[in-house]
């Protein structure tokens, strides 16, 4: 078991080892103000950085409380191993040439477990990073220069990417940041041990992932529990898309479910908040940090310009965010401050007839922010301090955060372009308790991130993940009567069939069904392509004549009731994830799979809830409410379908590989809802 990192990340002495990176973590933490002992080691040099070095680790006038180790690879094991057997508090290995670098070296796993085993107990970030800052104590281990400033409390950011945790170090956003850890390979310590780390330090407002791959779904969910006790969001920002899961595959579901939208619905199942791009995690970050999550989607928005207005309302289609309508109680205040020339509305332009006018601007801005908004923006791009006077902007900024004291409504100002919000102005707004945010795009997701994690911690605790490891080797597919069968026992309706081994035997199993019917060749995986299903039979000549067809590709045949014309056909399916294990899937189903990629993914176990929520998401249930004066289809059916075909998955969890349950026809409301076709692959 690792010891505690209170020693490592807070440390009062510092170890340092190396030659130029050593003398950089010298410079650095003697800039940033730390006042401990610095002791550098070196073999041969008298000093290093202004501080006399030792010869050993054992030479040390104590057990450092952290050190940095900035030597090869193989000197670092035995360093590190030195530095346990000293009690020290931990240490950061900057070597590459590891688990991370096996095609250079093919050593590197070894050399990675032998590293791992010197270090016992110690807790080891890295190897192959930076190390970390920390913005609160003054004090950092970090070979390079950085550009953060001292805070009192402020977000934690983790990366596995060093030189993304300096290029993040150097932001000009008006983001407190605490804490950068790198985490390098992450050959002891992964980043949901460093986050659990942070989440303990009382100064942390949030914490930021940037994760380039998941090793513990486990551990993963344990820390996501952890900041919802502690009421302190995670934000990630999940870089690379994996398509190993998918090559092997035989189902439309395979191709659908890729990692990263496996990986999205995992932080959604968990409260986690999810951004795109850097710049819409640091202002997720901030908006978390100042505000944290937001108690709704509604939000308002301000501008002095139609132009604006108009953007902010495109931005916002996409998004499950809501310009919600004012209230009755806010139009008479509003008129009285913005006269009788500006239309009222959310979003608002408010037009330049308070423009400069603070207490009519606070008139304004607080009517708005009475209107139980979760977030209220004002849309303020600020001219160039080298060439313009900022004095009517500030007005409209103290007036914001004037309205926002006085009703104690949560706040931002929105710079349409990045480069309209100086940082010294940011800086200010963050102080004032405003947000100030870069970007519409980017702030309108922001608020839309903050309300998503809002929504989950305002509902019960998600059941624990799934967690059954898959055995055997062998994968064997399921007949589609036998996939109906074994989907029937667990709720899942499917059409009445009859099986038939010859062309005679089609025909006579069609005339005791009664006509029309479908006819369907056993043993073929995707029958449309194949020839291998012919639709609406109307007598036994018929369906004799399909069978000799399909004969050549069938290992028997299917005949089965026909089901009437469908208000909308879905897919369901499930697919193994190398990281989460089995996932659901529910999309547009039929012909359109591919075409329309129209897919929700869920984790399991799921509910009800849950599968609504996911259908609601899909573009085809539009087809349910009654599209275009179509009937409503039966959602109650479809929800049901999905969660009995959850209920054969979670209940085979060991031997399930990969389900395909498409069609899905949903008849009218009340009507219903069948599987006409299914594919199951199981591990023997």
């Amino acid at each position: 078991m690792t010891r505690s990192f209170d020693r490592l990340l807070r440390p009062k002495s510092i170890a340092i080892f190396g030659g130029k990176e050593a003398a950089r973590v010298v410079e650095q933490c003697r800039k940033i103000g730390f006042d401990g002992p610095i002791w550098p080691v070196h073999p041969t040099k008298d000093e290093i950085g202004g501080q006399r070095c030792y010869r050993s680790v054992n030479d040390l006038p104590a057990p450092p409380d952290a050190a940095f180790v900035g030597v090869n690879r193989a000197a670092t094991i035995d360093i590190v191993r030195d530095l346990a057997e000293r009690k020290a508090g931990g240490a950061i290995c900057y070597a590459s040439g590891f688990r991370e670098a096996v095609a250079e070296f093919p050593d590197g796993a070894d050399l990675q477990d032998t590293l791992v085993a010197a270090a016992a107990d110690m807790p080891i970030i890295g190897p192959n990073c930076y190390g970390f800052i920390n913005m609160l104590d003054r004090v950092l281990l970090w070979p390079d220069q950085q550009g953060l400033s001292m805070v009192n409390r402020g977000v934690a950011i983790l990366t596995q990417s060093s030189n993304i945790a300096l290029n993040i170090s150097m932001q000009t956003r008006g983001l407190p940041i605490a804490y950068v850890l790198t985490a390098g390979n992450q050959a002891k310590c992964g980043l949901s041990d460093l986050a659990m780390a942070v989440l303990d330090d009382p100064r942390v407002t949030a914490v930021g992932l940037h994760i380039e791959g998941i090793d513990s779904p486990a551990l993963l969910e344990r820390l996501a529990l952890k900041a919802r006790q502690l009421r302190k969001p995670l934000v990630a920002l999940k870089v690379g898309r994996s398509e190993a899961a998918c090559q092997a595959a035989v189902s439309h579901t395979a191709s659908l479910a890729g990692n990263h939208a496996v990986m999205a619905a995992l932080f959604d199942r968990l409260g986690i908040g999810r951004a795109n791009s850097l710049p819409e995690f640091l202002e997720v970050l901030k908006l978390l940090h100042l505000h944290g999550p937001l108690s709704s989607f509604d939000i308002s928005s301000m501008s002095c310009s139609g132009g604006e207005a108009s953007l902010m309302a495109d931005a916002g289609t996409a998004r499950t965010i809501r310009f919600r309508e004012l209230q009755s109680a806010q139009y008479a205040p509003l008129r009285q401050a913005l006269g009788p020339m500006v239309t009222l509305g959310n979003p608002l332009d408010y037009h330049t007839f308070v423009w400069g006018n603070r207490q009519r601007q606070v008139e304004a801005f607080a009517a708005m922010m009475r209107g139980g908004y979760a977030l209220n923006l004002v849309v303020l791009d600020f001219p160039r301090l080298d060439r313009c006077d900022p004095a009517d902007w500030m007005t409209t900024a103290d007036a914001v955060i004037d309205a926002a004291v006085e009703t104690g409504a949560k706040a931002a100002i929105v710079a349409s372009m990045a480069e309209n919000m100086p940082e010294e102005i940011a800086v200010r707004l963050m102080k004032a308790g405003v947000v100030p945010l870069l970007g519409i795009d980017d702030a309108l997701a922001a608020a839309e991130t903050a309300a998503m994690i809002g929504a989950c911690w305002n509902a019960p605790e998600a059941t624990p993940l799934l967690k059954v490891q898959a055995t055997g080797r062998e994968v064997i597919t399921l007949n589609e009567q036998e996939a109906k069968s074994a989907l029937a026992v667990h709720g899942v309706k499917v059409p009445q069939g009859l099986r038939a081994e010859t062309a005679e035997g089609a025909a006579n199993a069609a005339a005791s069904l009664g006509f029309p019917v479908v006819l369907k060749a056993l043993g073929v995986a995707h029958k449309t392509e194949s020839g291998a299903v012919v639709l609406g039979l109307t007598e036994p000549d018929a369906v004799r004549s399909a069978a000799d067809t399909m004969a050549g590709v069938a290992a028997g045949f299917l005949v089965e009731e026909t089901i009437d014309k469908p208000i909308a056909e879905f897919i369901i399916g499930a697919v193994r994830d190398p990281v989460a294990g089995l996932v659901l899937t529910i999309g547009a189903g039929g012909i359109l799979v591919e075409l329309l990629e129209d897919v929700a993914i869920l984790t399991l176990p799921t509910d009800d809830g849950a599968i609504r929520e996911a259908i609601a998401r899909l573009k085809v249930a539009k087809l349910l409410e009654g599209y275009r004066g179509h009937p409503k289809g039966d959602l109650d059916a479809l929800v049901s379908t999905v969660a009995s075909v959850a209920s054969y998955v979670v209940s085979n969890a060991s031997i399930v590989e990969e389900l395909d349950v498409n069609p899905v026809m949903v008849l009218q409301e009340g009507s219903g809802a069948f599987a006409v076709d299914a594919l199951i692959r199981l591990r023997g």
